[in-house]
């Protein structure tokens, strides 16, 4: 069974930066693309930054030249470096995996801007 395994999040001021990683297995996994979503309370889940296995990488409008998204495909992981964190970056961010049939999901770590 396909897991997919966060860590990272925390408190951080306005300004600060933090670095989420996300580690799926087991190791024989395929996977396609990973990526970053977030939720924030009363808000939709929305994709903050994807990166394919081949190096393609998107990123939301609200975090381009902050985010920077990173995998190691030696070790299924995936690296979200959070930099200029704004209070409106707080929200779960998710890790998500895409393999060829079925997308996975992690159980989320919370992100808090606030001073």
């Amino acid at each position: 069974q396909v897991q997919l395994v966060e860590s990272g999040g925390g408190l951080v001021q306005p300004g600060g930066s933090l670095r989420l990683s996300c580690a799926a297995s087991p190791s024989s996994f395929s996977i396609n693309a990973m990526g970053w979503y977030r939720q924030a309370p009363g808000k939709q889940r929305e994709l903050v930054a994807a990166i394919t296995s081949a190096g393609t990488i998107n990123y939301a409008d609200s975090v381009k030249g902050r985010f920077t998204i990173s995998n190691d495909n030696t070790k299924n992981t995936a690296y979200l470096q959070m930099n200029s964190l704004k209070p409106e970056d707080t929200a779960v961010y998710y890790c998500n995996a895409k393999g060829f049939i079925f997308t996975y999901w992690g159980q989320g770590t919370q992100v808090t801007v606030s001073s």
